[in-house]
């Protein structure tokens, strides 16, 4: 398995830390109320208008089933560009951009199909001041292209590894 080095922007969701490519975010947005969408899944919220441009919604811990959302002053939405689509996701709050270098990310364990690890890239710890932490790094393209998300469709390029 390549292992991904680079800059991930790390968030939290319920009491875990993700990180996903910096490439692929393009802003940060407070939380603000989308306009609902009829008989969308639970997870997509519904849409914004960003400047011009509808951006479908989804609120990755009502996804990922990590906790029951609640939408407050951390809430935040980051705007992705992913497979030349513009999507927003809602996490509970964004931590910073952390630069790994390869040897810093272990591969994923494998837990068969009790867990759906497609997603993740790998899990870096990351020590900070006197605090360590675990950082669970996201493909976030190939999560948002996925089947069962269906927010964008899988694009026609092959998306390099």
């Amino acid at each position: 398995m390549k292992q991904h080095a680079g800059e991930y922007l790390s968030f939290q969701l319920g009491g875990e830390q993700y990180g996903i490519d910096i490439l692929k975010v393009q802003e940060i947005r407070g939380y603000e109320t989308c306009t609902r969408i009829a008989n969308a899944p639970a997870y997509i919220l519904g849409v914004l208008n960003l400047r011009g441009t509808i951006v479908p919604i989804v609120d990755l811990r009502i996804k990922m089933g990590i906790c029951t959302p609640a939408y407050d002053s951390q809430t935040v939405t980051i705007v992705l560009n992913v497979a030349n689509n513009v999507v927003g996701m809602v996490v509970d709050a964004v931590q910073d951009v952390v630069a790994l270098k390869a040897e810093e990310i272990k591969a994923a364990p494998d837990f068969g199909n009790a867990v759906a690890s497609q997603h993740i890239v790998g899990i870096a710890t990351i020590a900070q001041a006197d605090i360590t932490r675990m950082l669970i790094l996201m493909d976030i393209e190939q999560f948002m292209t996925s089947a069962e998300i269906g927010v964008i469709a899988q694009s026609s390029t092959a998306i390099s590894e």
